[in-house]
């Protein structure tokens, strides 16, 4: 599986636009990348807040039979991102609090949203990835926010990101015939926070 990349300058959501490239374009499996996000969403319908210089991007690509489900996809995909976080934070903890949040050093880094739609009896996947590259917004909540710059003392370049982003998915499909459930789900829970 490849992923063909499809850039715009300002979206209402990433996700919104994967949703249009399938049933308006006709378009199978792709990246939308944004640089900016007027109506960004996270998990139950809260507000991704989206300021530029941060990644917001959607991959989307029909969930075949022979696929891990919308269910299993919900433990591979924070696994996969944090992977990626793990390449460019070495030295700081990257984790995950359930469902789909990656936290270093115990504080939000990126969020994910899974959405599945379904077309003409074909079912969609569509994958949110959010991540504070250069700055992350100031939410009181229980967790505090960070963001890569922040960790890593680099202006990291998004282009890089979303090459091994796409890359560590691509690599997932190649090798989907000796996945394993019970690796992920056991990944997962090894990186969970409360």
């Amino acid at each position: 599986m490849k992923f063909r990349i499809f850039n715009y300058e300002e979206v209402t959501s990433t996700n919104d636009i994967a949703i249009k490239l399938i049933k308006e374009k006709k378009k199978q499996i792709g990246y939308v990348n944004a640089l900016v996000q007027t109506k960004g969403r996270g998990t139950y319908g809260k507000r991704w807040v989206s300021k530029r210089g941060n990644l917001f991007g959607t991959l989307f690509f029909p969930l075949k039979e022979d696929y891990p489900s919308f269910s299993e996809f919900s433990i591979i995909n924070p696994v996969i991102i944090s992977e990626v976080m793990n390449y460019f934070c070495k030295k700081e903890r990257v984790s995950i609090k359930w469902p789909n949040d990656i936290f270093v050093d115990k504080k939000k880094i990126c969020g994910v949203l899974q959405e599945l739609i379904t077309l003409k009896r074909k079912k969609f996947l569509i994958i949110g990835i959010g991540i504070n590259v250069l700055s992350n917004p100031n939410i009181n909540l229980k967790y505090k926010a960070t963001n890569l710059f922040k960790v890593t003392k680099k202006k990291l370049p998004i282009n890089k990101i979303i090459k091994l982003i796409i890359l560590s998915y691509e690599n997932f499909f190649k090798n989907i015939n000796s996945y394993n459930y019970a690796y992920f789900k056991e990944k997962n829970n090894l990186m969970s926070i409360n």
